[in-house]
C-alpha cells in the first residue's frame, strides 16, 4: 500500500506508488504508525536530489523522523512552496537566495510561508513555463502555448493556453525565479512535460 507522502503541485500530500524525480520534506508530519497528522511542521519547505553521498535511509516515515516527502519535478515542488536545500543542492540555494535578494534560509522560508498559503491572480501572458496555475480546476503547467494538467504519473492532457487571468499556485517568490531562467540539479521537468 502506498504511502501519503506525495506532493501535489498544491501542497497536498496523496498517497500513490509513483516517486517522482524530487525528494523533500518539510519535517515530521506523520505518527508512529506512519500517518499523516499534519499539514507541516516548521516553515522550512525543502526539495532535495534524489540521491546523495549514497546516503540511504531504512524505511519510509519512521517514528520521530521528518516525513520524506516526493514531487514530479522541481515544478511540482515549486508549486508546493519548497525551495532548494542548502545541504544537497548548495549551489542551487545560493542561486536561489541571491535571485530573491533574500540573506538566508530564515528570511526566504519565512517569506515563502506567507506566499503558499493562498493564491493569486496575474496575467496569463505575464507567466514563466513551469509556473501552475488552476484550470477548469486542477493544476496544469504552463508550458509555452499550452498548458499541461499535473497527474501524480506525469503530465497529461494539453490545452491551449488561455488569454486573460490566470489563478496562479506557484507563489510570487517562486515565479521570478522561474522568470530567471531557473534550471537546478534537479529536473524541472518531468519528462512527459516534452
Amino acid at each position: 500500500m502506498p504511502l501519503q507522502n506525495r506532493v501535489t503541485p498544491l501542497g497536498e500530500l496523496i498517497a500513490h506508488p509513483a516517486r517522482g524525480l524530487v525528494y523533500g520534506n518539510r519535517g515530521c508530519l506523520h505518527d508512529a504508525q506512519g500517518r499523516i497528522r499534519r499539514h507541516q511542521a516548521t516553515r522550512r519547505w525543502i526539495a532535495c536530489r534524489l540521491e546523495f553521498r549514497g546516503w540511504h535511509r531504512g524505511p519510509l516515515m519512521q517514528p520521530g523522523r521528518f516525513t520524506e516527502l516526493f514531487f514530479l519535478d522541481e515544478a511540482t515542488a515549486f508549486a508546493a512552496g519548497h525551495r532548494p536545500c542548502a545541504l544537497c543542492r548548495r549551489d542551487d540555494y545560493t542561486r536561489f537566495l541571491a535571485l530573491v535578494g533574500e540573506p538566508g534560509a530564515d528570511a526566504a522560508d519565512l517569506r515563502l510561508d506567507a506566499e503558499r498559503r493562498s493564491h493569486h491572480e496575474a496575467p496569463m501572458d505575464d507567466l514563466p513555463d513551469a509556473a501552475f496555475v488552476l484550470h477548469d480546476g486542477d493544476p496544469h503547467l504552463v508550458l509555452g502555448a499550452e498548458l499541461l494538467r499535473w497527474a501524480p504519473t506525469g503530465y497529461h492532457r494539453r490545452v491551449a493556453r488561455p488569454d486573460g487571468l490566470a489563478r496562479v499556485v506557484t507563489a510570487p517568490t517562486l515565479l521570478s525565479v522561474l522568470a530567471s531562467g531557473w534550471s537546478g540539479e534537479v529536473p524541472l521537468l518531468h519528462p512527459t512535460a516534452r
